[in-house]
């Protein structure tokens, strides 16, 4: 079966690998003949060949692993060790061992689950990023009637912009360096500050501070500290995303005085945020088309890396398809 592997900094290889079969399924496991895939952000430093800490991450220039970095995934089950996965159905999510970059990906079921198959497979990829960002949205306060800024406004900070507005936020306000006025509104956010996060808060008045701030900008440590600045007295700050380094300065004499929440945390109950993706997908069947921009056969992969890795107005969500 093809294979895709991170050999160095910035390069795919294609390799041909021994086929997995059903005797590699698990109890809770499924196999799946990859469909799709999505590109996340949380992706692009194993691209560049930072050192992970995944268990098979101990390549001398880059993961050197099978399938990495891929978690976003839709797939048909081939062989099933789960009850709520049957040979045949196709289901979305996550592959669990970050592998889904190759022909068949052995996946927890706990992680996957089925969709809207009205859905092409490059949108129905889609529903793993939502439903991550719907999950944080059930750890904030609620929205309705609040000011919420996100930080970032990239595939995750759009959905984000566009889950607070669906939520009942009365304000959404997106901060990124890149010109999101061509898709701003499409996305819920109502004031567009086309400004790095440093310099947005530098200018913010206390009677504009927001309620909620979600840092979605992420492989960086500065922006939560910003985030924790820009807060609203009382307010609450989400991190959302895969933190690179163990140690975040904040302000802590900020976080007291302000009488600030900080929370962040990854996504439980994947399934249930699964199905309820799909739901809010059907519920709002204008932003899966809006939202994936840039769809990439699997063998360029390497493009569709390298496009990820530039931030440009017109590219939102990038997809992979078989």
């Amino acid at each position: 079966m093809w294979s895709y592997r991170l050999v160095a900094p910035y390069t795919f290889e294609r390799f041909d690998v021994p086929d997995r079969t059903a005797d590699a399924v698990g109890d809770g496991q499924v196999l799946l003949r990859f469909i799709a895939a999505g590109v996340c952000g949380s992706d692009l430093p194993g691209f560049r060949g930072s050192k992970g800490r995944l268990p098979g991450d101990v390549g001398t220039s880059a993961a050197e692993m099978d399938g990495f970095p891929i978690h976003e995934i839709v797939g048909e089950v081939v062989a099933s060790g789960h009850e709520a996965h049957a040979v045949g159905d196709r289901v979305v999510g996550w592959a669990s061992g970050f592998d889904g970059l190759m022909e068949y990906v052995v996946a927890d079921g706990d992680g996957l689950a089925p969709y809207d198959q009205s859905l092409s497979p490059q949108h129905a990829v889609a529903l793993q990023p939502l439903a991550c960002v719907l999950y944080a949205i059930e750890q904030l306060p609620k929205l309705d009637g609040l000011h919420v800024a996100v930080l970032g406004q990239g595939s995750i900070g759009l959905l984000f912009s566009y889950a607070a507005k669906a939520a009942g936020a009365r304000r959404v306000t997106g901060v990124d360096p890149i010109d999101r006025d061509g898709v701003a509104k499409d996305f819920g956010v109502d004031t567009v500050v086309r400004a790095t996060s440093d310099r947005w808060v530098s200018h913010l008045s206390t009677h504009d501070k927001p309620d909620v701030v979600v840092e979605a900008v992420g492989h960086q440590v500065a922006t939560l500290g910003h985030a924790i600045e820009a807060a609203a007295f009382g307010g609450t700050v989400f991190y959302f995303g895969v933190a690179d380094d163990d140690s975040y300065p904040i302000s802590m004499r900020t976080m007291l005085r302000n009488n600030l929440t900080l929370k962040s945390g990854v996504t439980l109950d994947r399934r249930r945020m699964l199905v309820a993706a799909d739901e809010f997908a059907r519920e709002h069947p204008e932003l899966l088309p809006a939202y994936v921009t840039h769809t990439f056969g699997v063998r360029d992969v390497q493009d569709a890396f390298e496009l990820a890795c530039r931030p440009t107005p017109d590219r939102i969500k990038i997809a992979l398809v078989g």
